[in-house]
């Protein structure tokens, strides 16, 4: 019985090693295309070896360099890829490339606002407010503030509904409706 290896002609050996030379650099420059679609770079690298093992009997691997070839080839399946996905092929900077978007609020606003909920919260009983401060703006458990406090987990709960009720018709009272629903 012959072995598989014993039957691969002598260029396309060459191919093989070829190609297994050019594989790492193939795969980055696959992924300077398509981006960090991992499972897309290694169907194009593995496409485009496939590809090379099929045509190595007709390609000239002396007076060629096969990495010019094998690159062509991996660029011509990532615009493919890109067609069927419907997507354009990036190449260079586009419009998107330069458009920000804004997603921090405006400081005067934050200042304004807070204003607001600070001038609510003093009028807020002393006892509605610190149990407001601590469970709404500062994340403690209700648990945690019951114990530090000195006071039932009941009392808690009782003080922060009451506090935000307080708080809500004071805000809508200002004209603050939206930020209070």
């Amino acid at each position: 019985m012959r072995s598989v290896i014993n039957e691969i002609s002598p260029g396309r050996m060459q191919a093989i090693e070829l190609c297994l030379a050019e594989r790492d650099s193939l795969r980055r420059y696959v992924k300077s295309l398509v981006g960090w679609d991992a499972f897309a770079v290694e169907d194009v690298v593995q496409e485009t070896l496939l590809r090379a093992w099929q045509q190595a009997e007709s390609l000239d691997w002396e007076s060629r360099p096969i990495r010019m070839w094998l690159f062509r080839v991996a660029r011509n399946l990532v615009v493919d890829l890109h067609r069927r996905e419907r997507r354009a092929v990036p190449s260079g900077l586009c419009q998107a490339d330069f458009e920000t978007t804004i997603n921090a609020p405006d400081p005067a606003e934050q200042v304004a606002e807070r204003h607001v909920l600070v001038d609510a919260l003093r009028r807020l009983s002393p006892a509605h407010r610190e149990v407001v401060i601590r469970v709404h703006l500062g994340g403690q458990p209700g648990e945690d503030v019951a114990m530090a406090l000195d006071v039932p987990l009941g009392t808690v709960k009782s003080r922060t509904h009451t506090a935000v009720r307080a708080l809500r018709a004071d805000l809508l009272r200002r004209g603050w409706g939206e930020a209070a629903a």
